[in-house]
């Protein structure tokens, strides 16, 4: 890729972001949203937690950590679905996209770039409050080391890039099913359940915990939560960083075949 491909995509990333910060009463009410579900959600752990002291191996401080980074999380990593899939999707079901192709661009990485953008924005705009509010209210398991945050940074990273492979198979699916609505909510369920945001996956039960832990929404919540909690260091965190990067690369390697295959038959609904 080429220094002007590069400066390209870093503009699209950077129209992404903009995109997200002009809805700013939006971001209020979902800063509110996660703040609430936040503290519902605390305090359940509490209740857990009072119960089994180490449940998951994680002690209290932890799991409210986990919480609120849950919180945080949610919207950066796209857990239920949202953003540009549903607009592919459109696109893809009145034929536009067959605009998209002929532009000098890669499709699957204009995609990407963009939706980049959007998760950095949520991270600023939608992450941080809550995490401030929780740590005021909890008593939390926040690292002081810079250097954990910077890999729990890197690890949120790979997450997104693993969500959005993920969702961008669940847009490619309407170059057959025409209508990508069942696919995306089935997908968001998934997403809920398999990224650890309703329950650490530790705590998941013998062979269903095993498969969680492998399936690649594991990597949008439960290890990047894992690097910043210190469950995962020295030769742990290049195994989490592995396993994201190889669901990433994976992924995304079958978008792009799905993608050359699904363009050879671009579909107009009607006509």
């Amino acid at each position: 890729m080429g220094v002007d491909a590069v400066r390209l995509y870093a503009v699209v990333a950077a129209g992404g972001f903009r995109r997200y910060a002009t809805y700013r009463t939006a971001t209020a009410a979902g800063v509110f949203t996660n703040t609430v579900f936040g503290f519902i959600m605390a305090y359940t752990y509490v209740a857990l937690w009072d119960e089994r002291p180490q449940l998951g191996g994680y002690d209290m401080p932890q799991a409210l950590t986990y919480v609120w980074l849950g919180q945080a999380l949610l919207m950066t990593c796209a857990m239920m679905g949202g953003g540009f899939e549903d607009e592919l999707i459109e696109r893809i079901r009145t034929g536009d996209v067959a605009v998209d192709l002929y532009r000098p661009v890669d499709l699957q990485l204009w995609w990407l770039a963009g939706d980049l953008g959007r998760a950095a924005f949520h991270l600023l705009g939608r992450g941080i409050v809550p995490m401030l509010l929780g740590s005021l209210a909890f008593d939390l398991a926040l690292p002081a080391s810079p250097g954990v945050w910077l890999a729990f940074l890197v690890s949120v990273a790979l997450g997104v890039v693993v969500s959005f492979a993920i969702r961008y198979l669940v847009a490619l699916s309407a170059f057959w099913l025409l209508d990508g609505a069942g696919v995306s909510q089935m997908t968001a369920l998934a997403g809920m359940f398999f990224s650890g945001m309703l329950l650490p996956l530790t705590l998941f039960p013998g062979v269903l915990g095993d498969v969680a832990r492998v399936l690649p929404w594991s990597s949008l919540l439960q290890v990047p939560a894992d690097v910043l909690l210190g469950k995962s260091t020295g030769w742990g965190l290049v195994e989490a960083y592995a396993f994201q990067g190889g669901w990433a690369l994976t992924l995304l390697l079958v978008g792009r075949l799905v993608q050359s295959v699904a363009t050879r038959r671009v579909v107009v609904q009607g006509g």
